[in-house]
């Protein structure tokens, strides 16, 4: 990746600016994936269309999200970063503003597919430009920042629709990109000189890995969604993902990521990223129905007390940024990791006779322990990652979390229904998420036996 630049031909300044706009992008493509969940009753009633046709304005942001990030990731290892990030996030505003104003189901889902698109791209893009707008020491400070607000934007995303959607209607959901659009390409345009060459046009090979990871893709989400819907028998259709996933990892195309699996100290953090994303979705969407059906708590009570999450994530992030580079980014990692998993195994025994804030402390804990893993985990993949795979070890972390919160929903519904969805199935589901984050624990401990780099681990 090229385009960010120096100041004096020595040292490379830091821009905060482009820091905070690259957050902004994060959390406003995170944030899409979720914010309309609440609004599809409405759409549906709005459209006069059934609930299935509805749940394709999910599906249709999600599916080119997590089909495009890899081969956009191995595109990007050789594009202009100033003319790609204008073009990603005009593409993602343009699309916001047609959801928007979309006069039928159809149109809407297009322009969801074209906004994942955009978000596909994004999310491959704003690993290298954030790490390399500042110099190393400041590295950790700088994806914490990020690596905060992206989660977070998944978190708050259904409070936010319900907000939005309940105060001005669904369409503002959409339209409020637009503002943030504009500007981040004014930052942009400010902050990152020119590219020295125009954005190269993808190569053949670019349709055809996105076909096969869009197949896989479509097969998974797919499998989940029905899943979660209509229960857990209908996840084996999961399985069809298996034959376009291994078409996809013999392929010439996949080469950049099979390099990247054996970089050293690598693909550890990067499993990482999956298995926070998976356990924290986990929590995330049982905590809300264990409000409700157990507690008994309206849906704006329940909603608040979920806001210790978040509030923790926010409150712990620039912690964990300053630690990271002051006691290394692994050790912070560790940490982070432990005090997540902390958090879940003591949600683990759920009781029907708690009160909301006996919830409410437990979900900070987590919260806070996730706040502290994102940015310096970023921090070391992006560090570790060779300079000719930067673009793909962005699209790499960003595929494991969005395949995290993909797939934790659909896990904590199976482990649900193991007891006819009853307050023992929440145990188990809290207990799968707190095994999740054990064994991000024991791969980060395994990388740091394999790893040579002291300078991570704060040696």
């Amino acid at each position: 990746m090229r385009g960010l630049g120096m100041d004096d031909g020595r040292r490379p300044r830091n821009r905060w600016w482009l820091v905070a706009g690259t957050a902004l992008v994060v959390f406003m493509a995170t944030l899409d994936t979720s914010v309309v969940a609440v609004a599809l009753p409405a759409m549906e009633r709005d459209f006069g269309v059934r609930t299935a046709a509805t749940e394709w304005v999910v599906l249709g942001y999600l599916l080119p999200l997590v089909a495009l990030t890899l081969p956009a990731g191995r595109w990007l290892d050789g594009a202009g970063a100033r003319s790609a990030l204008v073009l990603a996030v005009a593409g993602f505003t343009a699309s916001s503003l047609a959801a928007g104003a979309a006069p039928a189901l159809a149109v809407l889902v297009a322009a969801r597919i074209a906004q994942g698109a955009c978000a596909g791209v994004l999310f491959a893009l704003i690993p290298m430009i954030s790490t390399r707008a500042v110099r190393p020491e400041y590295a950790g400070r700088a994806s914490a920042l990020v690596m905060t607000l992206g989660p977070l934007g998944a978190v708050s995303g259904p409070a936010a629709g319900g907000l939005i959607a309940g105060t001005w209607g669904w369409p503002w959901i959409f339209y409020l990109n637009a503002p943030i659009g504009l500007l981040v390409i004014a930052i942009a345009l400010v902050q990152m000189p020119p590219d020295a060459t125009p954005p190269r046009r993808p190569d053949r090979s670019f349709a055809g890995e996105t076909a096969l990871l869009g197949a896989a893709t479509g097969a998974l989400l797919l499998g989940l969604s029905l899943g979660a819907s209509h229960g857990p028998g209908w996840l084996g259709l999961a399985g069809l993902a298996v034959p376009p996933a291994l078409a996809w990892w013999r392929s010439a195309a996949s080469a950049p990521f099979r390099d990247l699996t054996r970089a050293p100290g690598l693909p550890g953090p990067v499993a990482l990223v999956l298995l926070n994303a998976l356990a924290i979705s986990m929590v995330e969407f049982l905590a809300p129905f264990y409000l409700q059906r157990v507690l008994g708590l309206p849906a704006a009570a329940a909603g608040a007390a979920i806001l210790a999450f978040p509030a923790g994530m926010v409150l712990a992030g620039p912690v964990g940024g300053l630690l990271g580079d002051r006691w290394g980014a692994a050790r912070t990692t560790l940490l982070g990791l432990v005090v997540t998993t902390l958090g879940t195994l003591l949600l683990v025994p759920l009781d029907g006779g708690w009160r909301p804030a006996d919830l409410s402390w437990r979900l900070a804990v987590a919260g806070i322990g996730t706040g502290l893993f994102a940015g310096p985990n970023f921090a070391m993949i992006m560090s570790r990652a060779p300079g000719a795979l930067a673009g793909t070890a962005g699209a790499a972390q960003s595929l494991a979390r969005q395949l995290g919160f993909a797939v934790g929903p659909a896990l904590a519904t199976a482990s649900w229904a193991l007891s006819g969805y009853a307050l023992p199935g929440m145990r188990w589901g809290m207990a799968v998420a707190a095994c999740a984050g054990t064994a991000g624990i024991i791969v980060l401990w395994r990388t740091r036996l394999d790893s040579s780099d002291a300078q991570l681990w704060g040696m």
